[in-house]
């Protein structure tokens, strides 16, 4: 009885946090596609991994509307990152998958490459129920534990010792001991609460020897800016006239010098999914607290004559789209977003509805406003939100595309000169291949009282570049046992090329397989060498090198290298 009466006394003077502890060779925070991919690797190489994650959907922006996939150069896509992509090419290859259309009937584009590659057995372009069911046997055939719902307690949650995390506790107060860790997030959360050095916003050009980067005042790319306009448009209440007012949605702050940094940040929207077929079709819904008036510059831009207003209904299976910015005033929410990434979950909240509200409102204004151009206005209405999709949330995606937030200052830091290949990029641990891409930053009033967007840019690598292993590390003694396979170490503007789906599956593989071979040999993240490294992700079908010579150009470098 004494005996019972100590056990008893014990749990009563224990802490709660402690008694949810649970223990893990690698914890990893965020269920985004990176993070699903980085626990399977810990998992296929012995070792126990967990995903804890706010999230209640797995795979991020890739289960959550992104289905036109933004692949570069497909031939760099390895490991588990491109057997995903198998897994969608196998889900395709049976009938029963296309239950809205007839498979002769989709045709075969896609984003830079086929959408279905039958010689690879490969398919880049899917619906976002098929992504997240992906994920799901990921995580179930490696039998990975996920605990969801789980919010980081980011003020008092990360517990650390000789510069080592030894756990994270969540605002549950459920608490996870690890021997690594890996900061999954697009906010790179659990990074930060570890004291790890970040930036948010722009870097001014003159930081690492940049063109692309900071304030881009002057430079126009794609179509989304008002200089594809025939006649300029005027951003005050009454046209030409500043003390009529503004119109909603332009900044009456300066826009900045060209190439200076500021805290600005990218623009965030969500990959909507629509359809078309009238018996799987969702009428576009009016939001709560619907206001036309902030719709009145796309009036403006309609009466100049624009017709792009469908030029991103990319084409999904089952007659189905990933739709995404497109044009001067469309679902990017320009200027509505800088506080976001070191907000509190609340304003997040907050942030993240007004975000959907400002979405819905725009589909909802050019379906129903009878000033819209009727021929916009009737195309507009054949579309609508698919039942099929999100069904918990109403036909619209869960996950807001957080194109950019904090961004790592680790060990080694990815600028556009490691992807432009005017110097090469140490240690690599994968490949991107994508354009430098950062969309629209700020919507401002120009010298000569004309409205226009900045910060969009659109730059080619001319071919793949390779990843340095030191973006994915944290500085010495910051934080030796953790990752960063999202919110990896590079500039705004090399981020807007690494930031693509398939390039964070890629590093969230090679991050976990780093992180394992450390417990292995007792080191810190900083300390791992990298030829044995290199060896394992090639022996995993990573691919970390490319050469790039005019003899050699597209064949894929496997084995040992030479400097090039």
């Amino acid at each position: 009885m004494k005996q019972i009466q100590i056990i008893l006394t014990a749990l009563l003077l224990t802490p709660l946090t402690a008694l949810h502890a649970a223990d893990y060779d690698v914890v990893i925070y965020g269920g985004t596609s990176a993070g699903v991919m980085a626990a399977v690797q810990v998992k296929k190489m012995g070792k126990s991994a967990v995903i804890v994650c706010p999230d209640k959907h797995l795979g991020g922006l890739s289960s959550s509307g992104l289905g036109w996939t933004d692949t570069g150069d497909k031939a760099v896509i390895g490991g588990l990152s491109r057997e995903f992509y198998q897994r969608v090419w196998k889900h395709y290859n049976q009938p029963s998958a296309w239950k809205w259309e007839n498979r002769s009937d989709y045709g075969n584009k896609g984003q830079g490459t086929p959408a279905i590659d039958g010689a690879e057995r490969t398919m880049w372009i899917f619906e976002p129920h098929v992504a997240e069911q992906v994920f799901q046997d990921f995580v179930k055939e490696h039998q990975v534990p996920v605990d969801r719902g789980q919010w980081l307690d980011r003020a008092q949650g990360v517990k650390k010792t000789a510069g080592r995390i030894t756990s994270i506790t969540m605002l549950s107060g459920k608490t996870y001991t690890g021997k690594m860790f890996l900061d999954a997030t697009y906010e790179g959360d659990l990074m930060a609460a570890a004291g790890v050095d970040y930036h948010v916003g722009r870097e001014a050009n003159s930081v690492y020897r940049e063109q692309w980067n900071g304030v881009q005042v002057g430079v126009l790319s794609h179509g989304h800016h008002f200089g594809v306009l025939k006649e300029r448009i005027s951003p005050y209440v009454i046209p030409g006239n500043p003390k009529s007012g503004v119109l909603p949605r332009i900044s009456t702050e300066p826009p900045g010098i060209y190439g200076a940094g500021d805290r600005r940040v990218q623009a965030y929207c969500f990959r909507c999914c629509f359809t078309d077929h009238q018996d799987n079709r969702l009428p576009f819904p009016k939001p709560n607290g619907y206001d036309p008036k902030q719709y009145e510059l796309l009036l403006r831009i309609y009466d100049a004559g624009w017709t792009g207003t469908f030029g991103k209904f990319d084409h999904i299976p089952n007659r189905k789209t990933d739709t995404n910015n497109h044009g001067p005033m469309s679902f990017d929410n320009i200027g509505m977003n800088y506080d976001y990434p070191e907000a509190s979950y609340q304003r997040r909240r907050d942030i993240i509805q007004e975000h959907e509200n400002y979405q819905k409102g725009w589909l909802y204004f050019i379906a129903n406003d009878p000033r819209v151009p009727k021929s916009v206005q009737q195309q507009m209405q054949k579309w609508g939100l698919p039942k099929d999709e999100f069904q918990d949330n109403g036909g619209w995606p869960h996950q807001l595309y957080i194109r950019e937030a904090r961004r790592m200052v680790g060990r080694y830091i990815m600028t556009e000169n490691e992807l432009l290949r005017k110097r090469p990029a140490p240690e690599s641990v994968g490949m991107g291949s994508y354009t430098i891409d950062s969309h629209n930053v700020q919507r401002y009033i120009t010298h000569e009282g004309h409205v226009q967007n900045e910060g969009d840019i659109s730059v080619s690598t001319k071919g793949p570049y390779e990843i340095a292993y030191g973006s994915l590390v944290p500085k010495r003694g910051q934080a030796d046992n953790l990752l960063v396979p999202v919110c990896v170490s590079s500039s705004h503007i090399a981020f807007g090329s690494i930031r693509m789906e398939p390039v964070f599956m890629v590093l969230g593989q090679s991050a976990a397989t780093a992180a394992v071979m450390a417990i292995d040999g007792g080191l810190p993240v900083q300390d791992l060498p990298y030829p044995e490294l290199r060896k394992r992700l090639l022996k995993d079908g990573q691919i970390i090198e490319y050469l790039n010579t005019p003899a050699t150009v597209g064949k894929l470098k496997t084995g040992p290298s030479k400097p090039h």
